[in-house]
């Protein structure tokens, strides 16, 4: 697909980065030569430098022939006056970054009268991924499928599992029905395993299950703690005004500390049931006046990485019962980060791409089984993938053992009905099935990509 990208920040950037891995014709638009440096220096796009809402300059970038334009640049209004542009210009779809809390209430509004087809707030996305962390404290990841109905879950095994040092066709009494383990994660290595395959202590596993028989599973393993009741988030910025209004309508008691003075006004102004301290989050004083030793959840939400990663250590060494939650900009290292002793990680630049990765993915779509939810597992090395199956095909209507899959994919479960079946050899897909798969193969599009 040809595909315009305009705004070559770090989002922009990232999001080309990794479009341009699933093999699409990519151009970038900014006005600073030295950002479009960064990214021509390592990746195969085309870069050109200008003003991406003149229609002259995304003419130069082949807008008569574009698929998709993306508008990520700093300033939501230019980015929805670009998506106008473009739907004057004949782009059938179109993106844009919208980031002010303002505007969230119009958003719907705006996205119809526009045309656009996807409004994406970074920040309103990493806000509820933090806020459902928090509900599971004892989770590493959670991401769903199936409008909600089926959970993927990520957990640490410890040294006292029941799961632990057990072949996974050995764990049925453990896992029961409906549960199934679809991924591990070993010394940095993602594993499809099979029932074969032995668990051990300090593996990462991936379950997928209905909500409901996750929560059980949790329960169960003595995972799952009490009910999260006070949260402290190191840093105010706009994902922390997000998470911070969110989990206050949800009943949480929650401080901010934040060490600018007028951020700090505008975010009392703003949140009315939220307590904002004006000090340095790195003040190891502070944290430990303001309660950080007995919260149930810290957040860590400073400019820099390694604030947010010096401080997350610090939170768990005083406090290990605590969740904890660790912002990171960086997509580089990502090996070196999750070796380190984190509860979990959420990267806002991925979030963005993964979203608009799986918008373009099913604009690709042949068949009629497009990718409906796309996630990224195993710091990107696998995707869990959500087809809806809308047509027969080569696919449907036959047991699954006479399937000729790819190696290194696993069909995780169907949802039919409104039931989760986790499938064995004789179960088929047909059509209206909701079908989750998780893969080490990057970018598959439709269903019938599962075949060999």
């Amino acid at each position: 697909m040809d595909i315009i990208i305009v705004g070559c920040g770090r989002v922009g950037r990232s999001i080309a980065e990794q479009l341009n891995t699933e093999s699409h014709s990519i151009t970038i638009i900014d006005p600073k030569q030295t950002a479009l440096d960064k990214i021509s220096d390592t990746q195969n796009i085309m870069t050109i430098q200008g003003n991406g809402a003149t229609f002259s300059t995304l003419k130069e970038a082949g807008i008569d022939t574009c698929d998709l334009l993306i508008a990520v640049t700093a300033a939501d209004e230019l980015n929805l006056y670009t998506c106008l542009i473009a739907k004057t210009a004949g782009v059938k779809s179109t993106i844009a970054r919208v980031r002010n809390p303002q505007y969230i209430s119009d958003i719907s509004l705006v996205k119809d009268e526009l045309k656009l087809s996807m409004a994406i707030n970074p920040e309103l996305t990493c806000a509820n991924e933090m806020a459902r962390l928090l509900k599971f404290s004892g989770v590493n990841k959670i991401d769903s499928f199936a409008k909600g109905a089926v959970d993927l879950i990520k957990i640490k095994l410890s040294d006292n599992s029941p799961l632990s040092e057990k072949r996974l066709a050995d764990c049925a009494n453990v896992l029961k029905d409906g549960v199934r383990i679809c991924m591990v994660e070993r010394d940095g290595e993602c594993i499809i395993p099979n029932g074969d395959f032995v668990l051990n202590s300090g593996d990462y596993i991936a379950i997928v299950a209905s909500s409901s028989s996750a929560a059980k599973l949790l329960k169960k393993l003595a995972i799952m703690s009490n009910r999260t009741r006070s949260v402290i988030i190191l840093g105010g910025s706009k994902i922390g005004f997000y998470l911070a209004k969110e989990l206050d309508r949800a009943g949480v008691s929650v401080k901010i500390i934040e060490k600018d003075t007028d951020r700090c006004e505008h975010l009392s102004e703003e949140l009315d049931g939220v307590i904002v301290i004006n000090g340095d989050a790195m003040d190891e004083d502070l944290l430990l006046q303001e309660g950080i030793e007995t919260a149930d959840g810290i957040v860590t939400l400073m400019n820099t990485d390694e604030e947010n990663i010096l401080a997350s250590l610090y939170a768990k060494k005083v406090n290990p019962k605590a969740k904890t939650i660790t912002e990171l900009g960086n997509l580089k290292f990502t090996s070196v980060f999750d070796s380190l002793p984190l509860d979990s990680v959420i990267r806002p630049k991925q979030l963005t791409g993964e979203f608009i990765i799986r918008y373009v993915r099913g604009m690709q779509n042949s068949l009629g089984s497009n990718v409906e939810t796309m996630y990224k597992v195993s710091s990107g090395q696998a995707e869990a993938l959500e087809f809806r199956v809308k047509n027969e095909s080569e696919v449907t209507s036959t047991p699954l053992s006479k399937l000729n899959l790819l190696d290194n994919l696993q069909i995780v479960c169907i949802y039919r009905d409104n039931k989760l079946i986790i499938p064995n050899g004789s179960d088929t897909i047909e059509v209206g099935d909701t079908v989750i798969v998780i893969t080490k193969h990057q970018g598959l599009t439709d269903l019938t990509n599962i075949l060999r």
